[in-house]
């Protein structure tokens, strides 16, 4: 056969074969960026436990298929938790992806009072989860790092627990400044907490007086607690380090409840917001369908 020939009937077998199911993995790698040329406008980040039902368990397929879908970012509060090469490896693929990655959870305890206490013990678990998230900044570069400030201690004054909270926040951010880890506080309605609204949660940032300390606006945990969702988002505005989502009642996607997220993030978006916003709820249908009806959901309520 002539050469000519030969390398034309050779490509022709190659095209036929991953048409008939051999998919190469450039041809994946093809259709992954058509996926993506219908990207959201806003940072929409899913946690890596969001789609399994496509993805599986495997952190590294659920990447690959929330870039598929054109969401630009994403979020892990348990990756302190997983080992540094898994931590690497999460990174390293997210990069690949063209993906920004948003905040990880410090993990400290609030199953009881905690940062509204003075004393040592407190002091040395702010120590060790600082060390262990500023650990985590230098293996991954992801630098903000959320908490939950811990519960009320009856037997204290009120007063008496916002001075201890204040004062151990200061200590985190004299920790975290040298390595220049952002803080984010984030008040939540789970009953006992001491860090429930807005108006708090600014007050407490201006005591603290630090520009790497900001706070976390769950807007399904704001909704539960005080309500007037856009006017405490422009009343707080400068104190906002992020934003969660999640409809109420029932904590799944937006369009599901009684926020009228279009509205919300349009406002977010028209006050110039550009960072991530942690999709931090469940999904009212089950499986497959239930993560499909999530996606339409953020295309409905992404700022056109």
């Amino acid at each position: 056969m002539e050469r000519r020939k030969f390398i034309k009937n050779t490509v022709i077998g190659s095209v036929a074969f991953a048409a008939s199911g051999g998919v190469s993995s450039s041809l994946k790698a093809e259709n992954r960026s058509k996926a993506n040329q219908a990207k959201f406008k806003m940072k929409f980040a899913p946690t890596l436990e969001m789609f399994k039902a496509h993805a599986g368990d495997d952190p590294i397929d659920n990447i690959k298929f929330i870039a598929d879908q054109g969401f630009t970012a994403i979020y892990d509060l348990g990756l302190i938790n997983r080992t540094p090469q898994m931590q690497e490896k999460i990174m390293a693929e997210v990069r690949k992806a063209g993906l920004e990655f948003g905040h990880f959870s410090l993990k400290t305890p609030w199953s009881g009072p905690t940062f509204v206490l003075n004393n040592n013990e407190v002091k040395q678990m702010i120590k060790e989860r600082m060390q262990a998230g500023i650990e985590l900044q230098k293996r991954t570069g992801v630098n903000d790092a959320l908490f939950v400030p811990g519960r009320i201690e009856p037997k204290l004054s009120w007063d008496a627990q916002t001075a201890n909270l204040i004062e151990n926040l200061r200590l985190c951010c004299e920790l975290a400044d040298k390595s220049g880890l952002r803080l984010i506080m984030e008040p939540v309605s789970d009953g006992g907490v001491f860090v429930t609204k807005t108006s708090q949660a600014k007050m407490i940032c201006m005591a603290v007086n630090n520009p790497n300390f900001k706070f976390a606006n769950d807007i399904y945990h704001m909704q539960i607690t005080e309500g007037n969702i856009i006017a405490n988002i422009d009343n707080c505005w400068d104190y906002i380090g992020t934003f969660h989502t999640g409809d109420n009642p029932g904590r799944n996607e937006p369009t599901t409840g009684e926020l009228n997220y279009k509205n919300i993030l349009k406002h977010i978006h028209n006050k110039g917001y550009t960072s991530i916003i942690g999709l931090e709820h469940g999904k009212s249908k089950p499986g497959k369908e239930g993560e499909l009806a999530l996606i339409k959901a953020y295309r409905e309520v992404d700022p056109s």
